[in-house]
């Protein structure tokens, strides 16, 4: 599997491209905000020979929200994304005013996924983990053979998600996190939603919210 990521949007947040043997690929949270934005994507595709067959959503916050329209009216692909955050996206478009920004209501997902689901495409297996406590339906997307984890705002290199939005609960993150991501291998590579990829193995060993 070949690990691409493309940073959008003022909010910065991470596009993950994932592609396997044969040039499909996966997207996970298409953060692109406009039509510009969106165009350098699909020349990043084209000059990758890259060709979208999937896109994932970590969770419904707006900035990964951004390209969800663009994906479907280019690639005829709706998202996969859980139940519990519909509310996000159906307020997205509320909320990106009060970030100064503007948005049409996201498309509705595809289909909605849940804990332990495997998804996957080509010879790539992904299992969504329910991550709760950034919002009530964050989920995080592992491959155990490629050993790598897509945690969204869940986890970040040396920090975690923000908790005092809708939905949001400080405890519920740290279980979550306790729970179903330190307990994945500790070589496990994470790669989050906004800023620098890490380890679970650093992460335990560093993050301050997991010191006291």
């Amino acid at each position: 599997m070949k690990i691409f990521k493309l940073v959008f949007s003022p909010i910065e947040v991470n596009t993950y491209i994932l592609s396997d043997s044969s040039g499909n690929c996966a997207v996970i949270d298409c953060g692109c905000y406009n039509e510009s934005e969106f165009n350098n994507f699909v020349q990043f595709l084209e000059a990758e020979e890259l060709k979208p067959v999937l896109l994932l959503n970590t969770h419904c916050h707006l900035d990964h929200l951004f390209g969800n329209k663009f994906m479907l009216e280019k690639y005829n692909l709706r998202t996969l994304s859980c139940e519990l955050d519909e509310i996000n996206r159906k307020n997205a478009a509320q909320h990106a005013m009060l970030f100064g920004l503007t948005m049409e209501t996201p498309p509705e997902p595809q289909e909605y996924i849940t804990q332990g689901q495997i998804i996957s495409f080509g010879d790539i297996e992904l299992e969504a983990l329910h991550v709760p406590g950034h919002t009530t339906g964050s989920m995080a997307f592992y491959s155990k053979k490629e050993g790598v984890v897509f945690t969204g705002d869940a986890l970040f290199a040396g920090s975690i998600g923000r908790t005092d939005l809708p939905g949001g609960s400080y405890e519920t993150l740290l279980n979550s996190i306790r729970s179903r991501l330190f307990t994945l291998p500790q070589s496990t590579e994470v790669y989050p939603g906004h800023g620098n990829k890490t380890t679970i193995e650093k992460e335990m060993k560093t993050n301050p919210f997991f010191l006291s």
